[in-house]
């Protein structure tokens, strides 16, 4: 019996461990077998190369971490060319295409153009980036426009839907109502919050970018309190992210709704937290005798 399987919309998992996109390389696939994560994300693409922001665009706080890349990518047909076969060979998980557009058209474009490849189960449509002017967050800070794009590429593939959401916004539950009522067949929240650095010494921002986004275990009972209240307000299947780095961490989020987790920030200072957070809640699960499935949104009030 597998009691970590689960489900996330169209996909079934063996593990309920997934990556933040951008911080995982499979390079770390040399440290641990795949099948400790039950998919794999990529880092956004975009329709045309991005540079991404300059230096320095990475500064570690007091409790996480900031970051202004501004999604530097090689661009759909770098991707297509590159990196779509190299992930289709290496991979024996399912494979998540994370991307991001400028406009509803281009998401279409972009949705179009990967439909016709293979080896790809499910997109990650990232609608909450803080480090571009134009794509991202400007795409999922309005309901009505999150519900325009779900059922724009809703309508255009069978394949898994997951609308990453930002924590930038009035009000997130709204944002997943929308997304669900468009087409989104699960949640990804959540992105990063916005943040900054300021060198006391000099008056200097730390980063090239004033304000960047925001991660690390600072997040997580801000991650936990909006998974909570996105799954009281959509019964749409909940990808947590969001200061997420021992199995413990992970076992309240399932509590709180998820159904799966993604781990971004807590590679960077332990590249075998999968590993460990894998280990712990399988040792958890076998010695409660439950499945995860058991678990998911079972959280209740304390005793009085």
């Amino acid at each position: 019996m597998n009691r970590l399987a689960t489900s996330l919309g169209k996909l079934s998992l063996q593990s309920p461990i997934t990556v933040a996109s951008g911080t995982f390389d499979t390079g770390y696939f040399d440290l641990f077998e795949q099948n400790i994560l039950g998919a794999y994300t990529t880092k956004t693409i975009t329709m045309q190369p991005k540079a991404g922001n300059p230096p320095p665009r990475i500064f570690e706080t007091e409790a996480g971490l900031l970051n202004t890349i501004g999604l530097q990518n090689p661009g759909l047909k770098g991707f297509l060319s590159e990196e779509l076969p190299r992930l289709r060979d290496l991979l024996d998980i399912p494979l998540i295409v994370s991307f991001s557009g400028s406009s509803v058209a281009e998401f279409e474009a972009i949705l179009e153009t990967l439909e016709k490849e293979e080896g790809i189960a499910g997109y990650e449509i990232n609608v909450s980036c803080p480090n571009v002017e134009k794509e991202g967050i400007a795409f999922g800070a309005e309901p009505d426009v999150v519900f325009a794009l779900a059922c724009a590429l809703a309508s255009k593939s069978s394949r898994e839907l997951i609308f990453k959401l930002s924590p930038n916004v009035t009000d997130i539950a709204q944002i997943a109502i929308a997304a669900t009522e468009g087409g989104a067949s699960s949640l990804a929240l959540i992105n990063t919050l916005y943040g900054a650095a300021i060198d006391w010494k000099t008056g200097r921002f730390r980063t090239s970018n004033p304000v960047c986004g925001y991660s690390g275990t600072a997040l997580k009972p801000v991650a936990l309190a909006l998974c909570h209240k996105v799954a009281q307000a959509v019964k749409t299947p909940i990808l947590a992210l969001g200061g997420i780095h021992t199995w413990q961490d992970a076992l309240e989020f399932f509590y709180a709704g998820a159904s799966a987790i993604a781990l971004g920030t807590a590679f960077y200072s332990d590249p075998l937290a999968a590993v460990k957070l894998h280990q712990g809640l399988k040792d958890h699960l076998e010695e409660k005798e439950l499945a995860l499935s058991e678990l998911i949104g079972k959280a209740s009030l304390p005793l009085p």
